[in-house]
């Protein structure tokens, strides 16, 4: 004969209690051999890497632009925007169509892949560290922990700012202006 064990809800044992409302969700895709996570909410929609118009004149990091459903959406390689290589585009290659600012701006976002949707508790987030990432740590929202292992949660307003974005797009037009004018 076994022995049954009373059951304590967790709220007794002083485990916290995490309820599925409490946590939120967040879209995981990857970069290279680096995994990353946004907030859901600032995802519009998921579409597969097709042909686009390369726009003259812009920043590495600005891929072109695609047609959505008559909208103009201008790609952001993020590889390329956190200062690395310019993505390869693969079979799993994907644009994150997202709103960014007060404004709601419609931006693409090439990655690698998309992953999952997971969720995080808030109380699974640790702040952005100091030093030692590889981006820069205004891009960054938190750590959240899976497990044992932590993900990167990305602020996309920061990363994907549109003024600053615009700022670096005159600057990389001036460079190639004055290096256009010197050469004629």
């Amino acid at each position: 004969m076994t022995q049954q064990l009373p059951i304590k809800p967790a709220s007794q044992t002083g485990t916290p209690v995490v309820t599925k409302e409490q946590a939120e969700q967040y879209l995981t895709f990857s970069l290279g051999d680096e995994v990353f996570a946004i907030d859901i909410r600032s995802v519009r929609e998921i579409i597969q890497h097709s042909a686009m118009t390369v726009v003259p004149l812009m920043p590495a990091f600005v891929r072109g632009v695609i047609n959505l459903r008559g909208a103009v959406v201008p790609v952001i390689d993020l590889q390329a925007r956190f200062g690395r290589q310019r993505a390869q585009v693969g079979k799993k290659t994907c644009v994150i169509i997202f709103d960014v600012g007060m404004d709601k701006v419609e931006l693409g976002l090439l990655v690698d892949a998309v992953s999952e949707v997971i969720d995080i508790p808030p109380a699974h987030i640790e702040p952005a560290p100091q030093f030692g990432t590889t981006i820069s740590r205004e891009f960054i929202h938190g750590l959240g922990k899976i497990g044992k292992e932590f993900i990167v949660i990305l602020e996309p307003d920061k990363a994907l700012n549109i003024e600053d974005m615009a700022t670096l797009a005159e600057k990389h037009q001036g460079i190639r202006s004055l290096s256009i004018a010197k050469v004629a």
